[in-house]
């Protein structure tokens, strides 16, 4: 692509932050059919439940992120070495961040408030969404210097 016709910063950032979102709403599905899996299901505490959840919803959206969100970046990149480097910054950032946030959120919003697991879970993983995506694009599928 000439360098006319390719999209400004500005532009580019837009659309990731369009696509980490898209990404998001899938992995809230993800979370919450977790959520009910690991609490309905098998019956584990709404914290553990939470926990777990929150995992395999990270996991789902790292797999997006690489293979779309950031994908001019990870493709820059790449190699099972640097693959692991992001997931593991992934996972000790927007991963951390999600879990504790999850977990503090719904004690206060299903313990204390006894609000329903589900959309008290919705509303947590709301509260995440710009610190996720500042860490990821900051951190974790950082441009690489040339």
């Amino acid at each position: 692509m000439s360098a006319s016709l390719r999209p400004g910063p500005l532009r580019r950032l837009a659309g990731r932050v369009a696509k980490f979102h898209a990404v998001g709403l899938i992995g809230v599905g993800v979370q919450l059919g977790a959520l009910v899996l690991f609490k309905s299901l098998a019956g584990l505490h709404y914290m553990a439940a939470t926990a777990l959840a929150v995992e395999v919803a990270v996991l789902h959206n790292f797999c997006w992120h690489e293979r779309w969100t950031w994908v001019e970046r990870t493709r820059r990149a790449p190699g099972l070495g640097l693959l692991l480097a992001r997931l593991l910054r992934f996972n000790l950032t927007t991963g951390l961040v999600s879990i504790a946030s999850n977990l503090v959120l719904m004690r206060v919003l299903v313990g204390t408030f006894h609000l329903h697991y589900l959309p008290a879970n919705v509303l947590t993983i709301a509260t995440t969404s710009l610190a996720n995506f500042l860490l990821s694009e900051l951190f974790v599928f950082r441009a690489q210097r040339n």
